[in-house]
């Protein structure tokens, strides 16, 4: 990240709500960058932090193995605040005395002020999380909140290293919030100039510097990153960028000529559309396995874009829509997840093409990346457009993929998504969807028996895709999308919904 952008740096050591400190720092446009907790002394010392937060985390300090940073990061002399297992840390390594407490506490305590804090003013009800306790206060430090069980706060102000056994980053400590603004802007003096105007032009000069009289490769989905990254690419080396939007045959109806116009004529794009319909619906004939589908589909996609690359001619770079929860995920504490099913992306190309990779939205999380969208001028549609799977429909369709049965999901999830904007709810909702099951009913329409397939609804509520609940729709709302559908798409005549979270399901059923 540029140095023109004063920065907060979060140690992660495996906190479940370390993105969300960063995020909530970002609120009060302050840049923050989260790192891992094996950060060396001269890479931080590098970025030049105004102040560190060390987040929570699930272990104890005195557990063999215990993620520490380096000690001499925590004696620098840049303000630090302590933030759970961040403050037993600070506690041990100061000289304080740190305990196993004798019953874990978790929820909501009451704070009772021990002495007057720059930090703590005003703060009542705070949410606890923790299995161990400071006993004692390092030498140096004053208690400044207790719980009726444990040291809640303690700061030195003249080191400027303050620690809170809570949680301010989460919704139930009232005024957390203000916590966090008080320790960014009057203990590490920061400005607060990290807003969507200051992100594009520092970002568009950037990338410009970076590429300079060269040409720059984006493939293109019709969604948001994608075409944030390639708008602020364009806004950099104008048409020494060039797109590439590929219509598989699997997107939703009328979406590739919707998508291909609103890129070419509403954001002026130089866009190479290229209709492959054909090729990857006779590519997936008989194929009925969920991981050959995708597979299939990734690398027929990767052919493809590799073939108009070289017809395209002479390309140095690749633009990638990466965000930042990619970024954090790839240096977490505890390593990559477990791998559920495969996902489509052109991450191999750089490799397979000799391209550097440029990726303007890697500091980004997708809130900011839509409000980046929206100054730049692109469609509402767009930016609020619902994640899309790669694969696009083939995994909405069980078994088979036949040009009817696309046909037919493409009809259905058009009322559906029609009738979810018509309700108000598309903006609330992560994902709202039609599947196509390989299962068929009897019903009668008109008096007349019908034998025909039956589409499951999905609709879900989720912050980052990694866990989801169902959404509960009105009944009125489902009753429209199952009477129209029944009545307006040839072939179905049966409409269910599917009221799974995740876990146990994942979000799609392929």
């Amino acid at each position: 990240m540029s140095s023109k952008f004063e920065t907060i740096l979060i140690i992660d050591f495996g906190g479940q709500y370390t993105q969300l400190i960063g995020r909530r720092i970002r609120e009060a446009n302050v840049y923050t960058e989260i790192v891992p907790f094996s950060i060396s002394l001269e890479k931080l010392k590098a970025q030049q932090p105004k102040g560190i937060v060390l987040s929570g985390g699930p272990s104890s300090v005195y557990e063999t193995g215990a993620p520490v940073c380096d000690p001499a990061i925590l004696k620098l002399g840049i303000p630090i605040l302590g933030i759970c297992y961040g403050m037993q840390l600070i506690g041990k390594e100061f000289g304080g005395r740190v305990e196993s407490a004798a019953q874990r506490e978790y929820g909501s305590r009451s704070l009772e002020s021990v002495r007057p804090s720059c930090l703590l003013d005003g703060m009542r009800r705070v949410w606890m999380s923790h299995g161990d306790r400071i006993l004692e206060a390092p030498p140096g430090f004053e208690v400044t909140a207790r719980t009726d069980t444990t040291i809640a706060a303690m700061e030195d102000p003249v080191r400027k290293v303050f620690g809170v056994q809570f949680h301010p980053e989460v919704t139930h400590t009232e005024n957390g919030e203000a916590l966090l603004r008080r320790f960014v802007f009057d203990v590490c003096r920061c400005r607060g100039d990290w807003t969507v105007g200051s992100f594009i032009e520092t970002a568009v000069d950037r990338i410009r510097n970076q590429i300079g009289n060269g040409r720059a490769l984006c493939a293109i989905s019709g969604g948001v990153d994608s075409t944030v990254a390639a708008t602020l690419v364009s806004r950099a080396i104008g048409d020494g960028l060039v797109g590439v939007f590929v219509d598989t045959g699997l997107l939703r109806k009328n979406e590739y000529e919707k998508v291909l116009s609103m890129l070419k004529d509403n954001l002026h794009l130089n866009i190479h559309g290229i209709d492959a319909s054909e090729r990857f619906l006779n590519m997936l004939t008989g194929v009925t396995d969920p991981e050959k589908k995708r597979k299939l589909i990734g690398n027929e996609f990767i052919r493809v874009f590799e073939e108009e690359a070289q017809r395209i001619g002479s390309v140095d770079f690749l633009v990638q829509g990466t965000l930042y929860p990619d970024v954090i995920e790839s240096v977490s504490v505890k390593g990559p997840s477990q791998t559920i099913k495969s996902h489509h992306n052109v991450g191999g190309l750089p490799e397979r093409m000799h391209l550097k990779l440029i990726e303007p939205l890697r500091e980004l999380f997708k809130d900011e990346v839509r409000r980046v969208g929206l100054q730049l001028g692109l469609p509402e549609d767009v930016v609020w457009r619902q994640p899309f799977p790669g694969p696009g429909l083939a995994v909405r369709i069980m078994g088979e993929i036949t040009r009817e049965s696309v046909y037919m999901l493409q009809d259905a999830d058009d009322i559906l998504v029609s009738e979810i904007k018509r309700a108000g709810l598309y903006r609330q909702i992560w994902q709202s969807f039609g599947v196509l099951l390989p299962v068929k009913s009897v019903g009668v329409m008109g008096d007349i028996r019908t034998y025909e397939h039956t589409l499951a609804v999905r609709a879900v509520h989720s912050a980052d895709g990694m866990t989801a609940d169902w959404v509960r729709l009105p009944y009125d709302v489902m009753a429209v999308i199952s009477n129209r559908i029944v009545n307006e798409v040839k072939g179905i005549n049966r409409v269910v919904y599917d009221i799974t979270s995740k876990p146990p399901a994942t979000i799609e059923w392929e």
